[in-house]
Parts: structure tokens; sequence; C-alpha cells
């Protein structure tokens, strides 16, 4: 195994996207889907994983994103770190495995938004730790010398691993924000549910299996989520009423309209511009409209 440091960055990271960085393959169609559909559509494959969806649109809008994360040497890999590249994601701080393949995430969207997804995660599984060496060998951080900067943490890394990350020194002083990934790994966050240091992006059905309830308003489920621990919380609802709470209260605000073109990306596109706005100063509501505004134009095709 090798790290990857072809053609390296000389410019320290503002943020660090740790957490999935594959190929997202996904078929989209404007036709409303039901089990066993076959239509016309387009397919696309792109760099994707939550790690690298927030890590793109913080470049975006300027920022200088590092991803760690797991990507195999195989021509899949090769293709996809030459992707990243001039996207202004810095990927020389990962993890480059000989024995495992680069992971992949394949979606079928219709005309109702999203019809199903499988994330093979599973190399960024066993890689586990490994992916955390620039914190501790001096790269980006060293015992007593922990990175100080933001850091995007997604939920396709193990329940095992975040429970280590919880506790691990080389994060205690990171300001953590958290994305469960997918409904379906949105349990693995609880180690971190009540972490000082932790912002939690979740959408409802998320917060619901993570209170183990069903909410019927992002407010409520904010208010759900911190009467279990957490210390700051952010709940979209699709078009609903989104909401941010914290130790000051909960505000909320409403999605702009849009005709929705896409869906797979679109909560790491508000979590990304949610932490852009926070880093630039702005007020709690000034920051929440703007992470609807980038998970819009999202939506909407806006932005590539």
């Amino acid at each position: 195994m090798t790290l990857g440091h072809e053609a390296a960055m000389t410019t320290r990271p503002d943020i660090l996207c740790i957490g999935a960085v594959l190929w997202d393959i996904i078929g989209r169609s404007p036709s409303a889907l039901r089990l066993g559909s076959d239509v016309p559509g387009r397919i696309t494959r792109i760099p994707g994983g939550v790690a690298m969806n927030i890590a793109q649109t913080l470049a975006r809008f300027g920022l200088h994103p590092a991803v760690l994360t797991a990507v195999g040497q195989d021509a899949e890999g090769r293709e996809l770190i030459a992707a990243c590249r001039p996207l202004g994601v810095d990927t020389d701080y990962v993890y480059r495995s000989d024995d495992l393949p680069t992971d992949r995430y394949m979606a079928i969207e219709g005309g109702g938004g999203l019809v199903a997804a499988i994330a093979d995660a599973h190399s960024l599984e066993t890689a586990g730790a490994k992916i955390l060496a620039p914190l501790e060998d001096g790269r980006l951080g060293r015992e007593g010398a922990p990175w100080t900067g933001p850091v995007a943490l997604d939920g396709n890394l193990t329940q095992a691993l975040l429970s280590e990350i919880a506790e691990s020194p080389l994060l205690a002083a990171a300001d953590l924000r958290l994305a469960p990934a997918s409904p379906g790994k949105a349990e693995r966050l609880m180690p971190l549910l009540g972490h000082r240091r932790a912002t939690l992006y979740v959408n409802l059905e998320e917060a619901g299996l993570l209170c183990h309830c069903q909410f019927g308003t992002a407010e409520a489920a904010a208010e759900g989520l911190m009467a279990r621990g957490a210390r700051r919380v952010l709940v979209t609802d699709g078009g609903r009423a989104c909401a941010d709470g914290s130790g000051a209260g909960i505000i909320s605000r409403v999605p702009p309209p849009v005709m929705v073109r896409r869906v797979t990306g679109a909560g790491d596109s508000f979590m990304a511009g949610h932490v852009v706005a926070e880093l630039r100063g702005d007020d709690r509501a000034s920051a929440l409209e703007a992470a609807l505004k980038s998970a819009a134009d999202y939506v909407s095709g806006e932005v590539v």
C-alpha cells in the first residue's frame, strides 16, 4: 500500500472532509418509476461520496478542502483521483491501497425523486483508521498538536471508527460537522451525538432514527435531538421548513421553491453551504438561508 502524493499541493487545507470518496453512478429519468420499470434516461459517472460532495462544494465557494479517505490503486482509483483535482479537492492525504478496490455508489432517480440506491463503501470500511494517519504523523497533526480546524465527517465510516474518533485526542480540538450519509447509516453517529464540539446535519427521517421515534416537523426533530444530548443540530425536510437548533433556541426557514432536477448530494450541498457561511461569520439565520440556497442551486441544476 502507498499514500497518494502525486502532484502534491503545498497549501495547508482549510477544512478536512473525512469519509466516502467514490464513483457515483446515477441513472435519471423524468418518468415516474415503479418496481420493474424499464424507461429511457441518462446514466452518469461522476466523483461522489458524502465527503467528496461536501469537499467540491466547499471548493466552489473558495475554500481549500482536503479529503481523508481510501481509494484503490486500480484504474478506477487513478481516474477518480485525477477527476477530483480539477474540482479543487486536495487528494494528497488519501490512503491508497494496493489490495482494496475503489468504492462505488449506484442510484436510480425518477420523476418523484430517489427510487433506490446502493452504496458500496466496503474499502473505506476495511481501511478503517488507516485513513486518519495524516492526523498523527505530522502532516496534518500529531500527538500534542492536534488539528484545530473544521472537519466534515460522514457516516460511511464504521461505528467502531466513529466511536474511536469520538474519544480521540487527534480531533479533540476540531470543529466537527457530522453527516449520516444515509438513513440506513444514521445510527452509526450515536457515539458522537453528545460530543461537545459537534454539529449534526440530518434529514427528518434520520433524526427519527437517531431518536427512535417519528417527527412531524424539522423543529420538533431538532428539539428531540437536543433532548438526547446534541449540542447543535440542523434538520432538513425536503421542500418543507428546516431547523437549526442550539442552546440559543430553534430557528427555522423554508427552502426557496425550485424545479428539482436531481436529489443525490442535496444534503451535502446544504451542509457545505452552511459551513462556508459560518466560517465567514454569518449569523445563524443568514447561515441557514445560505445553506438552503446552496442546496436549491444544486437540486435545480444551477451548479454542476
